[in-house]
């Protein structure tokens, strides 16, 4: 930064040449800067959130991760390749390396790996489950001082945006042993994703009520709604992991009136009259969506080979046109719709308020969204490392990178961690640019830290509804446009769902208990078996079995210690 050379000078007339040799300069924590030092470098200026390190600091991280999700990236580019590192080195001097990288869907079983053998990276991008795990092996650093002294300014105001918290929830005995990711609840809204295109071929009208999805289901199987004269194509998609982040079929579950997760495949938690909480896996409406779900995968609304399936399949599927119907969230359209709609420009699809039983169905929403934390391996020595990335992913939003900080140049957003976003983010996206369209503006006005991402979004809607293709393909357009601003689009629909309160909550949001963190992947791995058997065929009543089990193995025992962790929290 500008004032490395002013500080660099007032050190040189007040400090021996020894003492200058050994400091390690601005932004640079204590353990790094001798304590003959240490008064005159805080008397000289106060930490700076985007400080340069006067020698290179070097970073370990792990990822797991998806492609990237704009097809202008270059071709072959790796995530050693991002862009973010170039700028975070002239930045920051700081050195990402990673430890490894897998695909997103080999990441859990590898980081367990990681965990048992102790060979953690420095940052650690955490589930809850995992933050409880470290943090009672006490290997979590205390980020107390770190955050007080190097959070920008706009970061400390995002955390503070719920009250702190989420910041608080995520503490222990006055350390800070993580920064949450957290955003509005209801980006986990389930809507369900249809291809309107096939719709039109079959003379059918979006669905309202499970019955008329079947319907729908039922002839984009027979009916040949692509009209290629060819029998490819099933009704709804479903990948093997039947409750997770993406492609599955949670959506479905809650048209029937069943929570049985969230997404993390342990169960939800709902309210059981006015004082207790009931676990939504083993409730009978759930046995119920199973054996819906077993005679759809007998007719073929389901892909036969839905079990051999993980998200990566899934995406094939839909990319290739060969299924017509997927629940999910907002963001839907801009991966991997987009692609299908690149690969089909005939292609077209809307989204809608989840089908019920008797009308449109209410979602399950979490009481918190924070499914990632990033904590610090208390082995680091520059805990504050990761507090700057965190501010220089932040600052990277601002209009001056705009023209640089583009896919086609090789920035993968989502491949660079820590990060961390407005937790009003999407929603400020949605009222910028139709505030912006419906002033019939052809600029941008908002300037501050979120611009670019509002921008982006305005630039891909104007050039989508103009059918300029001269700065990205027709689906990259579609895509960023339709799940972020349009009114009828992902995050449109999301916003109508929660103004007619269509939605149930789960109650349970609390670090994970005891039994959680010890029961918790047993019961998962019998809840995906089990539920995976009966839609394939097994007799409905094993459902009936699972629930004994889960009960005797840890469920029991879990819900009590949810239960007393709820009986401390105010009632509403």
């Amino acid at each position: 930064m500008k004032n490395d050379k002013k500080l660099k000078m007032i050190l040189l007339l007040t400090l021996s040449l020894s003492a200058i040799t050994a400091c390690s300069g601005q932004g640079n924590d204590k353990a790094n800067t001798p304590a003959s030092t240490e008064d005159a470098k805080n008397d000289a200026a106060a930490p700076d959130p985007f400080g340069k390190y006067a020698e290179p600091v070097t970073v370990t991280e792990v990822l797991g991760f998806n492609p990237p999700e704009d097809s202008r990236t270059p071709k072959g580019i790796t995530p050693e390749q991002n862009a973010y590192f170039k700028d975070l080195k002239e930045m920051m001097n700081i050195d990402v390396k990673y430890k490894w990288t897998v695909p997103s869907g080999q990441y859990e079983q590898k980081f367990a790996l990681a965990m048992a053998s102790g060979d953690l990276p420095d940052i650690l991008e955490l589930d809850p489950k995992n933050f409880e795990k470290l943090k009672k092996q006490d290997m979590l650093a205390d980020l107390s001082e770190a955050y007080e002294q190097y959070a920008s300014p706009t970061l400390k105001k995002y955390m503070e945006s719920d009250g702190g918290f989420a910041m608080k929830t995520y503490s222990s005995d006055g350390k800070q042993l993580a920064v949450p990711a957290f955003e509005d609840p209801f980006l986990s809204t389930q809507l369900l994703w249809i291809r309107k295109d096939w719709l039109d071929h079959l003379n059918l009208q979006a669905p309202k009520t499970i019955d008329e999805l079947e319907k729908v289901a039922e002839a984009f199987v027979k009916n040949d709604p692509d009209q290629n004269s060819k029998d490819d194509t099933y009704g709804i998609s479903l990948q093997k992991t039947l409750f997770f982040w993406g492609f599955d079929v949670r959506g479905l579950f809650n048209g029937f009136g069943a929570y049985p997760s969230i997404g993390d495949a342990q169960t939800a938690w709902l309210k059981d009259g006015d004082d207790k909480l009931k676990a939504g896996l083993i409730q009978p409406e759930v046995k119920t969506v199973l054996g819906k779900l077993q005679s759809w995968y007998q007719n073929g609304i389901l892909n036969k080979e839905f079990a051999l399936k993980d998200e990566n399949k899934a995406v094939e599927d839909i990319t290739a046109g060969r299924v017509g119907l997927v629940f999910g969230e907002w963001w839907y359209p801009n991966w991997p719709l987009n692609l299908n709609v690149d690969n089909d420009p005939k292609a077209e699809w809307i989204a809608v308020q989840i089908p019920g039983l008797d009308g449109p169905g209410k979602s399950l929403v979490p009481k918190i969204r924070a499914g990632k934390v990033f904590a610090v391996n208390k082995k680091f020595k520059n805990p504050e490392a990761a507090i700057k990335m965190i501010n220089f992913y932040i600052e990277m939003g601002n209009k001056q990178y705009l023209e640089k900080n583009k896919a086609e140049n090789g920035y993968v957003y989502n491949w660079f961690n820590p990060r961390i976003y407005n937790p009003a983010q999407i929603d400020t996206i949605y009222t910028e640019v139709n505030k912006t369209m419906d002033a019939k503006l052809t600029e941008i006005e908002l300037d501050d830290e979120n611009y670019k991402n509002v921008a982006d979004v305005f630039k891909a809607g104007t050039d989508y509804l103009a059918g300029n293709t001269a700065n990205a393909s027709k689906g990259v357009n579609w895509g960023q446009y339709y799940s972020r601003a349009a009114k009828e689009g992902g995050w449109g629909t999301t916003r109508k769902i929660k103004e007619t309160q269509a939605f149930v909550n789960n109650e349970f949001f609390g670090l994970p208990t005891i039994t959680q963190v010890e029961k918790g992947a047993q019961l998962d791995k019998l809840m995906q078996e089990s539920f995976t058997k009966i839609i394939m065929g097994a007799p409905i009543d094993e459902f009936d079995k699972f629930v004994a089990s889960w009960k005797s193995l840890g469920g029991d025992q879990i819900t009590q210690e949810v239960n007393e962790w709820y009986s401390k929290q105010p009632k509403n």
